[in-house]
């Protein structure tokens, strides 16, 4: 009877698990092939989540002065924040400090494992404010209307689906709800990074309005980056077909 029963406790959990696999594949299937370049522009590849050290590395604040970078946001006390491609929380935790106790942030990743070494890191510093989402390459889970601020850093480079992600941002954000995109500058060849990591002001732009967004001010005093903040433009069709084949 004991033997009876554990076969059939091992079908269900059998039957459960391949289930869920069905369920993934099928979640899989729904989205779109990956573009290798979008507008112009090869779109570079994910950070790995092995290689977040850089991210924190020692001389972060002194190459991208991250200090004045995060003032010319101007995110009051009480903001709903997200930092979309969070990684292991590098401006997470200082985003915690602009909001305040009635803020919150909203930290985005596509990697669980970036988002564990975020948790890690919070609760460090016993910070409780972060909510953690794992997004999807095409949506970043982000509530409907109820954001403040979408902070992108050196992130939206790599989006594999531009259009499928700008336009789940333009819906999250609220009626005066702002992007702030930072790309390290194309135009300098100054600046250490790889070019594949680089967008130029001129990229930028044709990307960001064909996407329903409007260019409302620009922050030029970064050592390395451009720091560019967009709103919905409400006089953009959203009805738009997009175009989402696999461009080669």
């Amino acid at each position: 009877m004991l033997l009876r029963t554990n076969l059939r406790i091992l079908a269900i959990l059998v039957w459960h698990c391949f289930a869920l696999c069905r369920i993934a594949v099928a979640e899989d299937s729904a989205i779109p092939l990956p573009l290798k370049e979008y507008k112009g522009r090869e779109i570079a590849q994910t950070m790995h989540y092995l290689g977040a050290p850089w991210l924190t590395r020692e001389s972060r604040e002194r190459e991208e002065d991250c200090k004045t970078m995060l003032a010319a946001l101007h995110v009051q006390p009480g903001d709903v924040v997200c930092d979309l491609g969070c990684g292991n929380g590098f401006y997470t935790l200082k985003l915690v400090k602009l909001v305040g106790e009635k803020g919150r942030v909203l930290a985005v990743d596509i990697q669980r494992e970036m988002l564990g070494l975020l948790k890690d890191r919070a609760a460090e510093e016993k910070v409780t404010n972060i909510e953690p989402i794992l997004g999807t390459l095409v949506d970043p889970k982000l509530p409907d209307g109820a954001v403040d601020l979408v902070l992108l850093v050196d992130v939206y480079h790599e989006f594999s689906h531009p259009e499928q992600m700008l336009a789940a941002i333009r819906k999250s954000l609220k009626p005066t709800g702002r992007v702030a995109l930072v790309e390290f500058r194309a135009e300098d060849p100054n600046v250490p990074i790889k070019p594949l990591h680089k967008m130029s002001k001129a990229q930028i732009m044709k990307e960001f309005p064909p996407n329903g967004f409007k260019l409302v001010e620009e922050f030029d005093k970064l050592p390395w980056q451009h720091l560019m903040f967009f709103q919905r433009d409400m006089t953009h069709s959203t009805n738009t077909t997009i175009d989402r084949s696999p461009q080669r």
